[in-house]
């Protein structure tokens, strides 16, 4: 099986069966190789003896984490370069896993200049057969997402894609996923950036208690545009959220909410697929919405999965206004001690509107 060289890299991809070839691998002076499957020991030993290896434990499944190991990847493939030799990156047949890995490495190089689909044409200038399964694909538009970082564990949208694949599993099950698998968004350390000058604050219409704000609002816009399934002038009755942390009552009734005493960490006691999502105030206990692990349709048409709506008929929506548009003055007419001087009309006594 022939290696073919990335453009414009000293980076060769093929499948496993040229390691037989050793002629072909000292003639391009392969000193690194990086291999994506599962190797059993006796194969690592006689067959990579000569040469600096990594190893990628991985199945060529639509299900496979790939994405976790881009990093040391990426770095082992760098220090083979850096220290003049050239790579090999292979798996079985060098279409799927070794492609996703090398574009990987592309993205990580030049993240503003490629992305996962044309750095896969780069790789097909050379290996045409190159073709990552969809899983993969998506793993890399998401490193692509996240601006091909170093770490990919610790960052927020890795985070929120595994809590996903836990409930994917756990619905295929025809289970709610685990209390403690639930990513809460207030509850992360990364959702208390400091937020945009104006942004959207839903509140319970019973009883006025603040429900969410923008940051935890999942849009749908990107569904609604390219999907001919979805109607994109409809109104949607609803606004999904993440998991929120006043909603464990709702979606694990028989626990106070806390991850280290659930109930439902037994399987003979199960949380419910579906429900409603009440009010957190204790006094109110007003219907604001609805949650269904497996998923709900949105009234425009659009899937949601998993969905935590809250119901708009229910629910007060308006644009929250942060203190220093406040003193600015910004389209709100102000008491005269708190107007600002640079914004006041000489003689007319007013400020802007």
């Amino acid at each position: 099986m022939a290696m073919n060289q990335i453009p414009g890299q000293n980076i060769y991809i093929s499948g496993i069966f040229c390691l037989k070839n050793k002629a072909a691998l000292e003639r391009e002076n392969i000193t690194h190789v990086v291999s994506v499957l599962r190797l059993n020991p006796a194969e690592v030993k006689d067959a990579f003896s000569s040469f600096q290896h990594f190893v990628i434990d991985a199945d060529d499944t639509d299900d496979e984490n790939l994405l976790q190991h881009f990093p040391a990847a990426i770095q082992f493939i760098q220090s083979g370069l850096d220290a003049g030799g050239n790579v090999l990156v292979h798996c079985a047949m060098g279409k799927s896993r070794s492609a996703a890995v090398c574009i990987a490495y592309l993205l990580h190089q030049k993240p503003s200049a490629l992305t996962p689909h044309s750095a896969l044409e780069v790789i097909r200038q050379s290996r045409p057969l190159c073709e990552p399964n969809d899983g993969f694909m998506e793993q890399l538009a998401l490193y692509h997402e996240m601006g091909c970082p170093d770490d990919v564990t610790e960052h927020p949208v890795y985070q929120r894609w595994l809590y996903r694949r836990d409930v994917e599993e756990s619905v295929a099950c025809g289970r709610a996923p685990e209390l403690r698998s639930v990513r809460f968004e207030d509850e992360q350390p990364t959702r208390q950036e400091a937020k945009a000058s104006q942004e959207v604050e839903i509140k319970c219409r019973k009883c006025r208690k603040p429900l969410a704000t923008t940051p935890y609002i999942l849009p749908h816009e990107e569904e609604k545009r390219h999907s001919t399934k979805v109607r994109p002038n409809a109104e949607c009755a609803h606004v999904f959220l993440h998991p929120m942390k006043w909603m464990s009552p709702s979606l694990y009734p028989s626990t106070d909410g806390s991850k280290t005493s659930s109930s439902y960490d037994n399987p003979e006691e199960e949380a419910p697929l579906a429900g409603r999502l009440i009010c957190p105030t204790p006094k109110c206990g007003s219907n604001v919405g609805k949650f269904a692990w497996q998923g709900l349709q949105c009234s425009c048409g659009s899937w949601v999965v998993p969905a935590l709506g809250l119901a708009k008929a229910r629910v007060d929506i308006a644009n929250k206004v942060n203190a220093t548009q406040i003193r600015a003055g910004v389209g709100i007419r102000m008491p005269p001690g708190m107007r600002a001087p640079e914004t006041q009309e000489p003689g007319s006594g007013r400020g802007n509107l």
